[in-house]
């Protein structure tokens, strides 16, 4: 559908990201899946476009300026790709840039910033635990700190990216219980007492591998102390209303995919003497997803424009986020029904859209929680 709040330059920013990911990515999907590994040369040609450079200084390569339209329009055209592994491999440093950018000393980011936006080199955020997720107030990994520095001790899990990285921007509790007893610390990865390992095979996102991090006695000097001890986390709590957006704008893409398989499949496709797109069943399915899809469309359209005019959305963002997750399960499963048994074979976009439903239902803030936080944020 027509966005209201489209510009030339939004435009031609989206048709540039299109068309690399037409060329140089959708191509290869079912093999980088099948693999379970994307080639580097893909996180760096993705950096070339700009996509990890947006809220970034120029000195660091990034673009100078914020567009959270132009945010959802690169999720959205990666995730058309039909592999959403893909955009979580090359993309899990996203998160990470933020808090590098805006709490990380001029030393830190001199060092790595432009390497990681370039996507030279990878970053993850490392907040998760195995004892929650959402549920950041219970986080156990601890920082002491002796002398000039800091000690880390504990565990992460979940981590997009993590075995690949070479930097972590890492949750550690240095205060008392709750959420204001949290600090953000910089771990290189070739730190002594920093280990990882892969968390195994997954459901979805195959291209992408998640890894659990062990942090035992690591030593980190303190000057790594990203931003105010005990107000670590307090401080990127609005990182992730950037993240819910991306996510609204990857299903979105996931959506259209499921879309734009099922019409094709039904177009072509006969049962009973005339093409399957002629049974008004089918065309009743068609007219509900297209529905769904515009209908999350102009409400992320909309959240873009209020992002970007100031004032963080955060109610309408948890409303969008489990609102589009139950609209691509409506959808996936809907283009399963429609393609039938071609829909369930290995290599078929939809069947991976199908697996792929989930991940984004509960990552980010699982459907529930939206729910709760959207009616916090609405004052009852």
């Amino acid at each position: 559908m027509q966005n209201p709040f489209d510009t030339p330059e939004r435009r031609a920013f989206r048709d540039s990201v299109a068309r690399y990911v037409a060329t140089e990515i959708t191509p290869h999907v079912d093999a980088w899946d099948e693999a379970g590994d994307v080639p580097w040369s893909v996180h760096e040609g993705l950096g070339a476009l700009g996509i990890f450079g947006f809220g970034v200084d120029e000195r660091y390569g990034g673009l100078g300026f914020d567009d959270v339209f132009m945010r959802a329009a690169f999720a959205e055209e990666l995730a058309k790709c039909g592999a959403t592994g893909v955009g979580a491999a090359v993309g899990g440093r996203i998160i990470s840039i933020g808090p590098l950018q805006k709490l990380a000393s001029d030393e830190i980011r001199d060092a790595v910033l432009a390497d990681i936006v370039a996507g030279r080199v990878g970053s993850s955020l490392a907040i998760t635990e195995p004892s929650g997720g959402s549920d950041v107030a219970r986080l156990k990994t601890s920082a002491r700190r002796e002398g000039g520095d800091y000690v880390l001790n504990g565990q992460k899990a979940f981590i997009t990216g993590g075995m690949k990285s070479d930097y972590f921007v890492v949750g550690a509790r240095t205060g008392g219980e709750g959420l204001e007893g949290i600090s953000l610390f910089f771990v290189p990865a070739d730190t002594p007492g920093f280990s990882r390992a892969d968390m195994g095979p997954k459901m979805g996102w195959w291209a992408s591998d998640t890894a659990a991090l062990y942090l035992d006695e690591v030593r980190v000097p303190a000057r790594y102390l990203m931003g105010e001890e005990n107000r670590g986390f307090l401080s990127i709590m609005g990182n992730f209303n950037y993240e819910r957006i991306t996510m609204v704008a990857i299903m979105l893409g996931m959506m259209k995919v499921c879309f734009d398989h099922s019409v094709a499949w039904a177009q072509t496709r006969e049962t009973f003497g005339k093409p399957l797109i002629r049974h008004q069943v089918i065309r009743h399915k068609l007219a509900d997803m297209s529905a769904r899809i515009d209908m999350i469309e102009a409400y992320l359209n909309q959240i873009c424009w209020q992002a970007n005019e100031g004032a963080m959305p955060v109610a309408e963002i948890s409303k969008a986020k489990f609102s589009a997750s139950t609209a691509l399960e409506f959808c996936a499963s809907q283009a399963m029904q429609i393609l039938g048994g071609a829909g369930y074979l290995r290599g078929n976009p939809v069947e991976r859209m199908y697996r792929e439903v989930k991940v984004q239902a509960i990552g980010g803030g699982s459907e529930e929680i939206m729910r709760d936080l959207a009616v916090r944020q609405m004052g009852l």
